[in-house]
């Protein structure tokens, strides 16, 4: 995800990390965004929420963990805050700062990587919110100078003998890049007995040092593969509430892909990404270059010829998701032509946008996702080059390694409103070319006709991964 951008996650107990070195924190507001009191901010001095619906489990080589029971979480609660701050330095030091949630049995369900930090000492960098009888995850990023003193009393909460004066800016040490942990095992959780809550103490500002060079540090090359959670170990999640107005058996359903730990790399102008060990099949790859120039993406073939165009852009900071195919030999060769700086990461299916009747926006391709019955999809489209819209139809499809033949749904040129059909789930939306801002949203969404499940919810398809696990599932 990148700054401003919401989706909805599954209404189940997550657990949440923040990378970077950061100091964790959340903080439980009303619709508000203000909190009740001391006792609604979870840090290191008060670690588990009275509810018992969040806690702060430590941290673990540069990530710190949360744990957040959205189902658990008070009616009188319309958001929890997660927030990331430094003890020393500013964020802009913060090597690989990023916040992610994971379902209860190791699947990312949202991701927000901070590419714009600066002299702030503490940053907003989510938020999960309540939204039509669900819950969404936003990507926020918004910097405190003036550190946790100042974000959390802009929440309402009184701060006991805090310094309310800028921390000053110290450079961390050279160290090497924070490697990829799985998320520590989920402890299903309860009430806390009634205690005076902690009042909350901004830490004590750090002297300054002369700050040193820190070089570069590349990000991990090879991606850490999947591990299926033991048998018996992963508690089985709760079914998400229905949105208002949402047929039962078209509730929007957690999707899984061949599951691998995302992928990411950044660089600057012209490169070849290679990428090992990932499942052979359809992935999703995420691009976002700073920059004014020509951008360009090509999978390679084993020959070392550039496969079909994955991106041809000349738009001013070009953001965008793309599909592509994973060889059989699990090895991913990526040919990009980028003038600036770029991210770029790998990531499984499950990493599509889903699709329901609240209006999603966005800018740039992008790959979306309908599981429920038949509906119409309604875009609007306020760029000035191509748009082009293809759907592949997995419903009947039974090999995860490739994706069916897509049907061609727009291609058209210029500023578009477009309405068209859409069969039943679940069904890939790849907007292949789209440079230029568009909202998508459904309409008249039907149920399902698939027979529900012990839960009630229908049953989209029986589809089986090669290694055993469901390639398409619900959570």
């Amino acid at each position: 995800m990148i700054k401003g951008d919401n989706a909805f996650v599954p209404t189940v107990p997550l657990r949440v990390a923040v990378r970077g070195g950061l100091d964790a924190l959340a903080l439980l507001v009303t619709e508000g965004g203000r909190a009740r009191g001391d006792g609604d901010i979870v840090f290191h001095g008060a670690p588990v929420h009275p509810s018992g619906a969040v806690r702060l489990l430590g941290d673990e080589a540069g990530t710190a963990w949360l744990e957040i029971a959205l189902p658990a979480v008070e009616e009188a609660i319309g958001r929890v805050v997660v927030v990331g701050s430094t003890e020393t330095g500013a964020m802009r030091d913060a090597y690989g700062a990023s916040v992610e949630a994971f379902a209860p049995d190791g699947t990312s369900v949202a991701r927000y990587d901070v590419t714009d930090a600066g002299g702030e000492t503490a940053m907003v960098l989510a938020e999960l919110y309540r939204r039509a009888g669900g819950w969404k995850f936003r990507a926020v990023g918004q910097g405190y100078v003036n550190g946790l003193a100042g974000l959390v009393t802009d929440h309402g909460v009184d701060v006991a003998d805090a310094e309310q004066t800028p921390q000053p800016v110290h450079t961390p040490p050279v160290h090497s890049a924070p490697p990829v942990h799985t998320p520590p095992p989920f402890q299903a959780p309860g009430p806390v007995p009634a205690q005076a809550p902690v009042p909350f103490q901004v830490p004590a500002p750090v002297a300054a040092q002369a700050p040193a060079p820190v070089p570069f540090q590349a990000p991990p090359q090879d991606p850490v593969s999947f591990q299926a959670p033991p048998v018996g170990q992963v508690p089985v999640p709760p079914v998400a509430p229905v949105p208002a107005g949402v047929p039962a058996t078209a509730a929007p359903r957690w999707v899984y892909g061949a599951g691998f730990e995302p992928y990411a790399q950044s660089g600057r102008d012209n490169d070849v990404i290679t990428v090992n060990g990932l499942p052979p099949g359809p992935v999703i790859v995420e691009l976002s270059v700073r920059g004014d120039g020509y951008t360009g993406l090509w999978p390679l073939t084993r020959f070392n010829k550039e496969g079909d165009t994955l991106v041809n852009s000349c738009e001013e900071n070009f953001r965008g998701r793309v599909l592509t195919l994973v060889p059989g030999n699990g090895r991913l060769r990526l040919q990009l032509k980028a003038e600036g700086r770029w991210q770029l990461r790998v990531l499984p299916l499950a990493a599509a946008t889903l699709l329901t009747e609240e209006e999603l926006e966005g800018g740039g391709p992008d790959v979306l996702l309908h599981t429920g019955g038949t509906a119409d999809l309604a875009l609007h489209y306020r760029g000035d080059d191509n748009l082009i819209v293809n759907f592949y139809e997995l419903a009947e499809h039974d090999d995860p390694t490739e994706l069916p033949t897509d049907d061609n749904a727009v291609n058209e040129i210029g500023k578009r409103r477009e309405t068209v059909p859409l069969p039943e789930g679940p069904v890939l939306v790849q907007l292949e070319m789209a440079d230029g801002p568009w909202r998508a949203r459904l309409k008249d969404l039907q149920p399902h006709s698939g027979p529900p499940d012990a839960h009630g919810v229908a049953k989209v398809t029986d589809i089986r991964a090669g290694r055993g696990r469901s390639w398409w599932g619900r959570s």
